[in-house]
């Protein structure tokens, strides 16, 4: 079976897609990453979410302070807005998200990544390019919701 570690919110997509590849022969193991924002009780439901969509395993990371030590702080200290108006604690989120990912599919030996971003915001690109930049190895593509998976 292939081994695939999906970027898991819990969300309508990904929950979709964790059914969807495990359904298609892939060992799908299902990683949360928090950045602040689970808590323990949103965390086990996520879990639970995950394996009864078919996801092999559920993982949560803990990523509060590295998405502080390497992103939070320089937009405080920056003062980096969106339009003057908006901080971009939001997107920039996305790249302590998938750096996580690509670790721990390390970790697993898991020849495969994915993430369920259906292109309606530009998360997808976000995910997309620091897999293309951390991950290099050429993607495989799925047709559904413009899944995208990666070896790893």
């Amino acid at each position: 079976m292939k081994k695939l570690v999906l970027a898991y919110s819990g969300g309508l997509d990904t929950s979709y897609c964790v059914k969807h590849l495990s359904k298609s022969g892939f060992d799908v193991h299902a990683v949360s990453v928090n950045t602040g924002g689970f808590s323990k009780e949103d965390t086990q439901l996520l879990h639970e979410k995950a394996l009864q969509m078919g996801a092999s395993t559920y993982t949560s990371i803990e990523a509060i302070e590295n998405y502080y030590q390497q992103i939070v702080k320089y937009l405080i200290f920056g003062n980096v807005l969106r339009n003057n108006t908006y901080p971009l604690s939001v997107s920039a989120e996305r790249i302590i998200q998938a750096v996580e990912i690509i670790q721990y599919a390390k970790k697993i030996n898991a020849s495969y990544i994915a993430h369920g971003s259906t292109g309606a915001g530009n998360d997808q690109v976000r995910f997309d390019l620091i897999f293309q930049v951390l991950a290099p190895s050429p993607a495989q593509r799925l047709n559904l919701f413009n899944l995208h998976i990666r070896e790893s």
